[in-house]
């Protein structure tokens, strides 16, 4: 049966005439699409490709924009900076660089400058937008015709993009770096303006030398600021950036002319100067500067060195460590260096080394290597030199009957003379010229030793000098050596007696003093200096004076060792056992603690800590460390707010009593008009001090100096050893410290110690210690009235009959005792009793 219905129901399905029209007509269409993209691989092949193209663009993005540096940090972008130091008068002492770098604002940049620079590098910077569009299609076939070559092409970039390169994303050779720094051209272009991206590549760019920027490349090679430069010379700048280890070398002089005179070339052709002026640019030579060593005086090595280690432990070396590092912060640091006290420290220590050397002969090398195929590389990276006279380092390169030749580290070979027997190739050692082409051995002595100046209002360290050159080492023996300080300690031990109710008029046994050591040790017996006996009771000055161990511990004993070690602590000076032997300078500490602590003594008491470094600015500014870390409240008010003026605390310390200290220091001022320091009496300046000889002797001291200036000194072998029986601290190194004093003479104050408030000066017998009336004290060093300071109600009573007789008497006896012991040291050599008997026995003077 045949279905003849239709479905025309209410709900069915019309077709309407546009239907009926455009469906057969679309399926007609999708139809012949589909048969030519199953016909035409050529259509399939390029949609293919036209989708992986977009894909591959869209994977390239990606990998560009992965790590991409913001733009913006530019406007934050801090370049690594060395650390400007300066000294106590603000000049410029030294700079902490391993580059050298110095920041100008576009306005210091001189335009002849700024125009050598466009042309060499970019003549359309003012109107591109980051991508010279030209350049870069040249460098795309200069790429091109070189790939695989292993040629490197040339680079086409903008001073925008280099800007990119060099401070944001490197130098590596890719296409991939290539198109991220077009990219961040693009965007740097709209973050800074022409001129700050001119100011960053200026300040930035690699010009060799070590130098990083034009100033610093200015000074580099030419010794001259930016504002100085010729135009001849600022094209020259200009060529730099394409290959500075190139230009800059004097082989390569003629390329550089060329180059720099193509630069002039194209800034007549910018319009930036004219023909002429370019013609007589050309005709100037290079003018090249050899390189420069460091821009500083070499005799402030030490005290460099020693500003360096403390900025390295407070901020670290590298910009890593924070951004306040030494070799990337751009600190600037004021110190407390003098230069002129400094020198005066430098030449006197020297002095007093060579003098002690005298004739000894050659000390051996200062070093040695055992690799000869490249000993100027050696020589350099060892970093030796010398800055006296006009000695150098060199190594020996061959030596044969006093006869050789040395080496320097610029490659100068010369003939050497005086060669010692000892001497082999590969040492390290000073020479001097003595003639065109032949060089002498001189000696470095081997003894060495430190010396500190100090400030004792401040405790501001004025000089450091820690051996003979700190070229040849940079350990700094006045703040790092630790060495027995010898007699220096002994007034520490009177200042506590002092404490504890004696005074400079207390008269003290000098005579044997033994102590029982328990178990098998048995007894130990103290000596005087020289195994000289005792001289019967005198006064604590005369002990002093004289520096008689003998007097000093039995000080020590009667007002208990742990009272004095405790005073040695308090002072800085160390921290040791209630040892007897520690009254004696048995201890070891440094000649910067011992200056600090007499610093305190001329102080009346005050202590303050010792520092080389007065502030720290970081780079902008801002005051970041202080020595003086006193704060004044209310000092910067707007305005008055009628209270009383705001006043700044005290800053030093006070370690001991005010009395004490100048009673101190008033007895040493006896040390240095009559006693051990009496090579000093001749400068007729009000001065204090105190020598030290130890044990062997291996060290020889003095520490000393005025209300102004107090400093210390100290000779030692690094390796300790007898110096000679001649050997004691008022021999060797009061003359250091008096060739000071002579040096800077002018400096030094005629005004007399003030005592504190309380004092009391009274007229005494300098023997006895007793109260003189009605005679007054004269200039003579050996007075036998003189003035001497007293706490209140401690004077000591009259003068009389009776104390002449006593006087007397025990001058006798004194006399008598000195001979028999004279006669028992005798017999005793004679029954071969050892040499350093005295030493053995604790005797330090």
């Amino acid at each position: 049966m045949t279905d003849t219905s239709s479905d025309t129901g209410p709900g069915a399905a019309q077709d309407t005439p546009e239907d009926a029209s455009t469906s057969p007509r679309r399926e007609r269409g999708q139809g012949r699409i589909a048969r030519i993209w199953r016909s035409s691989r050529i259509l399939r092949g390029f949609v293919y490709l036209c989708v992986a193209g977009i894909i591959g663009l869209i994977g390239l993005w990606v990998v560009l924009m992965r790590d991409m540096p913001d733009a913006k940090s530019l406007l934050a972008y801090q370049p690594p900076l060395p650390t400007m130091v300066r000294d106590i008068n603000g000049d410029i002492a030294y700079s902490y660089a391993r580059e050298r770098r110095v920041q100008l604002r576009y306005v210091d940049l001189p335009r002849p400058l700024v125009n050598a620079f466009l042309s060499a590098e970019d003549r359309t910077f003012w109107s591109h937008g980051g991508v010279d569009i030209g350049g870069f299609a040249g460098a795309v076939v200069d790429y091109v015709s070189k790939y695989g070559s292993g040629e490197r092409a040339k680079g086409g970039s903008t001073i925008t993009q280099q800007v990119a390169k060099n401070i944001l994303i490197g130098d590596e050779y890719s296409v991939t770096r290539k198109l991220k720094e077009m990219v961040l051209a693009y965007r740097i272009e709209g973050v800074l303006s022409k001129e700050q991206i001119l100011e960053l590549y200026l300040n930035e760019i690699p010009l060799g030398r070590r130098s990083f920027g034009v100033q610093a490349a200015a000074r580099a090679y030419f010794d001259k600021d930016v504002d100085e430069l010729t135009l001849n010379e600022a094209a020259f700048l200009a060529i730099l950036p394409r290959a500075p280890e190139v230009y800059g070398r004097k082989k390569h002089e003629a390329r550089a002319l060329e180059r720099r005179n193509w630069v002039l070339d194209q800034m007549v052709r910018n319009e930036w100067v004219s023909a002429a002026e370019a013609a007589e640019a050309k005709a100037q030579p290079l003018g090249l500067v050899t390189q420069r060593g460091p821009d500083y005086d070499p005799a402030n090595g030490y005290f460099i060195e020693e500003v360096r280690r403390r900025l390295i432990d407070r901020y670290g070396e590298k910009a890593e460590d924070g951004p306040n590092s030494v070799y990337a912060g751009g600190l600037w640091v004021r110190t407390s260096l003098d230069p002129e006290l400094q020198g005066a420290v430098r030449a006197a220590l020297r002095k007093g080394l060579l003098n002690y050397h005298g004739q000894r002969g050659w000390a051996g090398p200062i070093a040695h290597i055992n690799d000869m195929e490249n000993w100027q590389t050696q020589l350099i990276v060892s970093n030796k030199t010398i800055d006296y006279q006009n000695w150098r380092v060199g190594v020996v390169l061959d030596a044969a009957n006093g006869e050789g030749r040395i080496g320097f580290s610029d490659g100068d070979i010369a003939a050497l003379t005086n060669v010692p027997d000892r001497a082999k190739v590969g040492d390290f050692l000073a020479a001097a010229p003595v003639s065109a082409g032949t060089y002498a051995v001189r000696t470095v002595p081997e003894v060495s030793g430190g010396m500190v100046m100090e400030q004792p209002y401040s405790g501001r360290l004025l000089a450091l000098q820690g051996g003979f050159d700190s070229g040849l080492g940079s350990f700094n023996r006045a703040v790092q050596a630790e060495r027995q300080p010898g007699s220096t300690i002994k007034p520490f031990v009177y200042a506590t007696g002092l404490d504890n109710g004696m005074t400079p008029a207390t008269q003290v046994l000098d005579g044997t003093f033994c102590v029982y050591q328990g178990g098998n040790l048995g007894q130990k017996c103290f000596r005087n200096f020289g195994n000289e006996g005792g001289a019967g009771s005198r006064t604590m000055r005369w002990g002093l004076e004289q520096s008689r161990n003998l007097m000093t511990v039995r000080i020590a004993n009667d007002i208990g060792m742990g009272k004095v070690v405790k005073t040695f602590k308090t002072m800085g000076i160390g921290d040791y056992k209630p040892y007897l032997s520690f009254a004696l300078g048995a201890g070891e500490t440094t000649v910067a603690r011992m200056a600090n602590a007499y610093s305190a003594l001329a102080n009346n008491g005050v202590q303050y800590d010792a520092s080389v470094i007065d502030y720290v600015q970081d780079r902008s500014g801002k005051v970041i460390w202080k020595a003086d870390k006193r704060n004044c409240d209310g000092c910067n008010m707007a305005e008055w707010d009628g209270k009383p003026m705001p006043r700044i605390a005290r800053r030093g310390k006070q370690v001991m009593n005010a009395d004490t200290a100048y009673q101190t220091i008033h007895m040493l001022e006896g040390v240095v008009t009559r006693g051990t320091a009496v090579r000093l009496r001749s400068l007729n300046l009000p001065l204090f001090g105190k020598t030290g000889t130890t044990n062997g002797p291996t060290d020889v001291w003095f520490m000393g100096g005025s209300q102004d200036y107090v400093g210390g000194v100290y000779l030692g072998y690094d390796n300790p050893r007898s110096l000679g029986g001649y050997a004691q601290g008022g021999r060797i190194a009061a003359p250091i410290f008096k060739d000071v004093i002579e040096a800077t003479r002018e400096r030094w104050s005629d005004q007399p110690f003030v005592a504190p408030p309380g004092v009391r000066m009274v007229r005494i017998d300098r023997v006895t210690g007793k109260q003189v009336m009605g005679v007054e004290p004269s200039d003579e060093p050996k007075a036998s009235v003189i003035w001497e300071a007293f706490k209140p109600d401690t004077e000591p009573r009259q003068y009389t009959a009776e104390d002449e007789f006593t006087k007397r008497r025990d001058a006798l006896i004194a006399e008598i005792d000195g001979a028999r012991k004279a006669r028992a040291t005798a017999a005793e050599a004679a029954q071969g009793v050892a040499d350093n008997f005295a030493e053995e026995q604790g005797g330090i003077y």
